[in-house]
């Protein structure tokens, strides 16, 4: 049910030297990498195998100690996408992008993105065409 994880972190290049080569030794890479100066100053790289798997997101470096989680769903159908974003907002969620597709992480990428009551970043991702 976990379609995939990411986690913020203070110090970018050294996470990002670390998951490169851990990642590496189980037979995985990077599958999309997003520079600072492409993704409103914050580094972001995704990591998997086969499909996107984790992720690392820079945040500040005086950000508060207990940074938010981002933690992906996985959805079987863009109805389903649908129905998470509307049962999660009604039972409390704060908006963080509606469902829709985005491209920017596949080609048949549609998702949903709600904070939660904690502030963790929550998404249902659907890869399959409608």
């Amino acid at each position: 049910m976990i379609d995939h994880v990411a986690i913020r972190t203070r110090h970018i290049a050294e996470a990002l030297q670390f998951y490169d080569a851990a990642i590496a030794a189980l037979g995985g890479g990077v599958k999309l990498d997003f520079p600072k100066e492409q993704n409103d100053g914050r580094a972001e790289r995704i990591y998997g195998r086969d499909v996107l798997s984790f992720g690392l997101i820079e945040v500040d470096a005086n950000a508060p100690d207990g940074l938010p989680v981002h933690l992906a769903f996985s959805a079987r159908t863009h109805a389903e996408v649908d129905a998470f974003y509307k049962a999660a907002m009604a039972a409390g969620g704060r908006d963080n992008g509606g469902p829709g597709p985005r491209p920017q992480y596949g080609e048949n990428c549609y998702a949903a993105f709600v904070f939660d009551p904690d502030g963790n970043n929550i998404e249902a991702v659907c890869f399959t065409p409608e």
